[in-house]
């Protein structure tokens, strides 16, 4: 076919490039990114493909001289001193950051390493296994997927993603075979752990240890595991796509390959990895029901020529079942500091970013007041 000008240059393109036949051809191999990294692709296919002012905004990204807080939480338990430092210390992370990096928290390093094991065991198995626990929607304790927004964000990130509920606490049955025992001791662990961290943020808001145990904001618990291949063309597409997280607060355990940056002061963060280290940060619903004291910022994940990165995201929210309704809680609002959003569910919030997709999108804007 000869092109003769820029109309019929544009109709070739379209003939080349259906959008929704690629993703949907890409969501049926039910391998995901680890698919076409098996298959040897040396080129990312064009759904892949971010615009380019964040490629290029990613470029200029991550040389800035901040670097997120760091909370020792040795002695948490043991001196009313130690407790009173780290409370101050985790307000002034969630007030100006939304984000700090917690060591000497509890957890063995033998169960970390473990879950990393294990979640890079589950997405480097055989293909037709894997393909067995392929689903778009979560209506099984554990699904694997490539891209939850798969169909609804502009570009598809370089991840693929094991999604579990873990409350109730599933059965072993429920969970793959060659990961299910360290997924049950970890997980046990991050509760334990979630419930420490909501006393400190409760008494960092000057409330009593149990109140956002006592609100529900632990009653649930699920993990992403995510597997970030290597990626042949790292400058054109990104890991993870700028966002927020929905629910009250997610720790995250990552691997020591990097690419996790935090949005500060306008400026894009390294989050280096410390070995033994989890990551806390504020969610959606622990800024709306904070009133906005502490504050749920943009975070993404850079693709890299490195790979596979490894990181779990362990979400602690209110019960998957319930529809309990969360305002901003009525002792931290007075008539010098009245409420800033409406109430709402976690599921109409987690709804509504969904529908939305990945990409710089802030569900709170839509549940705020209006003056």
């Amino acid at each position: 076919m000869v092109i003769t000008n820029s109309a019929e240059a544009g109709a070739e393109t379209a003939i080349k490039y259906n959008r929704e036949n690629e993703l949907k051809a890409f969501d049926e191999s039910k391998t995901g990114v680890k698919g076409l990294v098996e298959a040897g692709v040396t080129k990312i296919p064009r759904i892949f493909i971010h615009d380019q002012d964040k490629v290029y905004e990613r470029l200029v990204s991550g040389d800035c001289n901040f670097s997120i807080p760091i909370i020792n939480l040795e002695g948490v338990n043991k001196c009313t001193s130690i407790r009173e430092e780290i409370i101050e210390k985790i307000k002034d992370a969630c007030e100006k950051w939304g984000f700090f990096q917690l060591i000497n928290h509890g957890i063995s390093s033998n169960i970390l390493d473990g879950m990393i094991d294990g979640v890079r065991s589950f997405h480097e198995q055989d293909p037709e296994v894997r393909k067995k626990f392929y689903a778009r929607e979560d209506l099984k304790k554990l699904t694997y997927k490539s891209n939850f927004d798969l169909y609804e964000a502009a570009a598809a990130s370089w991840r693929d993603t094991i999604n579990c509920t873990m409350t109730p606490r599933p059965s072993p049955e429920d969970l793959p075979e060659l990961c299910r025992d360290i997924m049950l001791k970890y997980t046990d662990e991050i509760r334990g752990l979630g419930f420490t961290l909501l006393e400190l943020l409760s008494e960092a808001l000057g409330l009593n240890p149990n109140h956002l145990r006592d609100m529900g904001c632990c009653e649930g618990l699920s993990f992403s595991a995510h597997y970030y291949p290597a990626c042949p063309e790292p400058h054109k597409t990104m890991g993870l796509s700028k966002h927020t997280d929905s629910a009250f607060l997610t720790v995250v355990l990552q691997d020591q390959i990097g690419g996790l940056q935090v949005l500060h002061q306008n400026q894009w963060v390294n989050v280096t990895p410390i070995y033994g280290s989890l990551i806390v940060n504020v969610g959606d619903m622990m800024q709306l029901i904070s009133n906005d004291k502490f504050k749920s910022v943009y975070h993404r994940v850079l693709s890299k020529h490195e790979g596979p990165r490894i990181s779990i995201a362990s979400i602690l929210r209110s019960s998957v079942r319930e529809n309990t309704l969360y305002g901003p809680i009525k002792e931290l609002v007075s008539e010098e500091n009245p409420p800033v959003y409406v109430e709402t569910t976690l599921n109409d919030l987690v709804k509504y970013k969904h529908s939305k997709g990945l990409g710089g999108n802030s569900g709170l804007e839509n549940f705020k007041l209006r003056s």
